[in-house]
């Protein structure tokens, strides 16, 4: 099991994790008071009704006669339009205050994980988060509105009908009370029990999901290796296990229910005894026998409800930590308070403020390592890159390539030293400033679900139908998007997965473009693609990085022999700087690199042809 679902559900009950709740639960109060008003008149009419009963007994029934029937027909139609009303409302402020703590939740989960920064991602699975928005965040608010629901109805009926008991027959009320204890003992014991078997089998539960996403995201995988078999086998592994603990939980279940019915049955039964001989014996009354039996059936339903209630409070404080662990993560770059007050945040950007961005960029005596790391990656390191540059970066797979890239971008900061942007250290203005001057495709760039058209525009989203398309022609797109049935207006699918690996990079460098930034990053833009859409591609690239400041990561080097100048990256640091042909004649590691896939390139032409 992962370190992310490592919490434990039975911990003791804790305000202090309940606390954290308050600022979603308090905008809800009103609804959550207006619930709870209207299950004490709910449970008030149902102490009401076994009442009516021995009222009906004593007055019409026994003495045979119907004198004040319009009375008791009267209030019986009464309490029973009080109750349809009080369930009809009810319902609708539950219903209210579930949903609004469950979308204040989510939204702030949301918000927040668009604030934290690129390193959280880094390290955080996809499931995780997924599960904290969604399936967390609706057991909290499904548990606040609707456990307060019935622990109010539990809780008032037990007061109201144990009330209701001493002020009808004392003695009565002492024998239906003194099954309390016992009742309580077992419901205490099994709870316990049920609670540690729960809790395996949501750990369970989420290794199934896990496992299923695994299994389905990865089918194509699994299908070329023939690996059905054993993803078979590791998932089987689950819902065994997952099976053999619930059998446990059933069989639990199918002593501690009966029990309680038997207990329920006993105190029934000790009513009915005593009652009975009370009537036989000592001339009491039969309607409150009636009252009893009705009261004593009834009794220890809200009992067990609470009791449930209590065990869901403890089990749901996990569900409270996942949550509330992520919300308090802190981003790992964020902006100073002076800045954010100039140029806003992520979601109040102050625009009016924003200076225009020309494009030097800076490392001036720049020393980094990452947040995890021991080892400095960049030691007093110096660049200049003008505006208008284009600056390549180079170097075996794992090399770094990114490291000066990201340090680009801001999604980590020097460790010492400064980056300058236009001459400024760039943490003097905010992160949006920076990210809506950055053009950014990478590898295996990532479209969302709708059309060709709606793609590009997310570059610039107030963007005309005319500018979309003209950015596309730009980067030399409009050919292939004119071969698609319905042209712009395509379905992407999924991720893109309707559109080639060269298609979606097309449409993410016209995105680009119709962005204009004024700093442009490539991540091997064109490793995953075959010759001609290669051409393509390089074409498109050379639209897209004219007058801007470019950083390339190269995989293939011929692509990068036109570059201002070049940074080869081995173990993490700069080892070479300089163009193409001073490199070549320097004889060091990128001639090394470029003459071995130049021959390997040559190779494969050869073996074309």
């Amino acid at each position: 099991m992962s370190d992310y679902e490592d919490f434990d559900y039975n911990k003791p009950m804790s305000l202090g994790i309940w606390k954290k709740m308050f600022p979603f639960i308090i905008p809800q109060k009103k609804y959550l008071i207006y619930t709870a008003v209207l299950m004490l008149s709910v449970a008030a009419v149902d102490v009401l009704l076994p009442l009516l009963l021995g009222y009906a007994i004593k007055h019409n029934i026994q003495p045979q006669t119907t004198d004040g029937i319009g009375f008791l027909l009267a209030a019986a139609l009464f309490l029973m339009t009080l109750q349809a009303v009080n369930v009809r409302f009810f319902v609708a402020n539950g219903t209210r205050a579930e949903s609004g703590i469950t979308r204040d939740l989510r939204n702030s989960v949301f918000v927040h994980l668009q604030k934290l920064s690129l390193a959280y991602y880094n390290k955080t699975p996809v499931g995780y988060m997924m599960a904290r928005t969604n399936s967390d965040t609706s057991r909290i608010g499904d548990l606040v509105a609707w456990g307060l629901v019935d622990f109010c109805w539990s809780a008032f009926y037990c007061i109201g009908v144990v009330i209701a008991m001493f002020i009808v027959q004392w003695h009565l009320a002492l024998i239906v009370c003194a099954t309390i204890p016992p009742l309580a003992l077992i419901t205490w014991y099994f709870q316990k029990k049920i609670l540690s078997v729960n809790r395996i089998m949501r750990k369970l539960n989420s290794k199934m999901t896990g496992a299923m996403n695994e299994g389905i995201t990865g089918a194509r995988t699994v299908k070329v290796l023939v690996a059905e078999k054993q993803s078979l086998a590791e998932y089987s592994k689950i819902t065994s296990d997952y099976r053999f603990h619930a059998t446990h939980m059933a069989r639990l279940r199918s002593i501690f229910i009966p029990l309680v019915f038997f207990v329920g049955a006993l105190s029934t039964a000790f009513v009915l005894a005593y009652g009975g001989w009370e009537i036989a014996y000592m001339g009491a009354e039969l309607s409150i026998l009636a009252i009893f039996l009705q009261y004593a059936g009834s009794f220890f339903d809200p009992i067990q409800n609470i009791a449930n209630i209590l065990t869901d409070l403890v089990s749901t404080q996990a569900n409270i930590e996942r949550v509330t662990g992520l919300l308090e993560q802190t981003p790992g770059i964020t902006d100073r308070a002076d800045v954010i007050e100039k140029y806003g945040d992520v979601f109040n950007p102050k625009t009016a403020n924003w200076e225009p961005l020309a494009g030097d960029v800076e490392f001036k005596d720049v020393t980094f390592k990452y947040p995890d790391g021991n080892e400095n990656i960049l030691e007093n390191f110096n660049l200049l890159v003008p505006r208008g540059s284009y600056a390549a970066i180079v170097g075996e797979t794992g090399a770094g390539k990114s490291t000066l890239v990201n340090l680009v971008c801001r999604f980590f900061e020097p460790s010492k030293g400064e980056i300058l942007i236009d001459g400024r250290d760039y943490r003097e203005r905010s992160q949006l400033w920076l990210h809506s001057n950055l053009g950014y495709v990478l590898q295996t760039p990532h479209l969302f679900t709708g059309t060709i058209r709606d793609n590009i525009r997310y570059g610039r989203l107030d963007a005309t139908d005319a500018e979309v398309e003209a950015a596309a022609k730009i980067v030399h797109a409009e050919n292939i998007v004119s071969k698609l049935e319905k042209g712009f207006d395509t379905e992407v699918g999924e991720g893109g997965d309707r559109l080639s690996t060269g298609e979606k990079q097309l449409i993410s460098f016209a995105r680009a473009v119709l962005a204009d930034p004024r700093i442009f990053i490539l991540d091997e833009a064109t490793s995953s693609v075959d010759t001609e859409m290669e051409m393509l591609l390089q074409n498109a690239i050379h639209s897209l990085l004219e007058g801007r400041t470019s950083f390339v990561i190269a995989h293939r080097l011929s692509t990068i022999r036109n570059a201002d100048f070049i940074l080869v990256v081995d173990d993490g640091k700069i080892i070479e700087r300089g163009t193409h042909p001073e490199l070549m004649n320097k004889r060091g590691h990128y001639y090394g690199l470029y003459t071995r896939q130049f021959e390997e390139e040559a190779e494969q032409e050869v073996l074309r042809t």
